[in-house]
């Protein structure tokens, strides 16, 4: 009778050690599993790191930097930056060209994390610095990649931040001043904002537009972009380093009151 007793015990014990277990496992949160399989994908930093001397626009002042604080006397170390909201690898939102549009800080938390598409224009951009985007290219696109989804991030791979950290091969100026670089087409961005219902757009270039009408500061595009209520990041790195669709980018920024601008970190997760 004992051994029956005693073997009942053990049953029960290994049953409720095994429906624990199933339990435990059925309870994980669905976002947990989620943040697992995303840790077992490839993590790609499109940003640039910055500091004073990087590519800018033409009219924006440069970085200064300053120690406030040393380890030698103070303990520890502090440092106050000094630059322009649109600085290095950042977001332009709605308010940058618009008045009472978004501002960065406006910007939803749900439009931060989107699916990627890359569009690889590459090869083009290096036999004529001043391509231009046509919707052909995206139905091009399409047809080799399937429909661009609703609310995407879509990129233009140009391999111009190659050129980076080197002002004068990112702004291109010719012997008479005029600035060469790739850029969307107005009627490419329409395509994909108006009937794709894209979320944001991104690209390596110091501009939206081309260089030959930054030189003249006819911003034709990104006022386009940002007055459909629409972001943007501008100064993008390694888009060769992720597919051209199937990826997610995580794009996150500081939170300035009524801000105009800033710096962002822009992260691709591939599978």
């Amino acid at each position: 009778m004992n051994r029956t007793h005693s073997l009942a015990r053990l049953i029960f014990a290994v049953l409720s050690i095994s429906l624990c277990s199933s339990t435990l496992s059925a309870e994980q949160p669905r976002l947990w599993k989620l943040a697992r399989e995303l840790r077992e994908g490839r993590f790609v930093d499109l940003t640039h790191t910055f500091e004073p001397g990087i590519p800018h626009w033409k009219g924006f002042p440069n970085e200064t930097r300053e120690d406030l604080f040393t380890y030698q006397k103070d303990g520890f170390w502090a440092q106050r930056y000094s630059h322009v909201g649109q600085w290095g690898t950042h977001v332009d939102p709605p308010a940058h060209f618009h008045e009472g549009l978004r501002t960065v800080d406006q910007i939803p938390l749900d439009e931060m994390i989107l699916p990627l598409v890359v569009i690889d224009v590459s090869k083009a951009a290096a036999r004529n610095h001043d391509f231009v985007l046509a919707d052909a290219d995206i139905l091009a696109w399409e047809r080799a990649h399937g429909r661009i989804p609703n609310g995407a991030f879509v990129t233009l791979r140009t391999d111009w931040s190659k050129r980076w950290p080197d002002q004068a091969k990112m702004q291109n100026i010719d012997a008479h001043g005029v600035a060469h670089y790739p850029r969307w087409s107005l009627s490419a961005l329409k395509l994909l904002i108006e009937h794709r219902g894209v979320t944001a757009i991104g690209h390596e270039t110091t501009d939206t537009d081309p260089g030959v009408s930054a030189t003249v500061d006819k911003y034709d595009c990104e006022s386009y972009v940002l007055k459909q209520n629409r972001w943007q990041i501008e100064l993008l790195a390694n888009l060769d380093r992720v597919p051209a669709r199937g990826a997610l980018v995580i794009c996150s920024w500081p939170k300035p009151k009524n801000g105009s601008g800033f710096p962002a970190r822009v992260i691709a997760v591939t599978e």
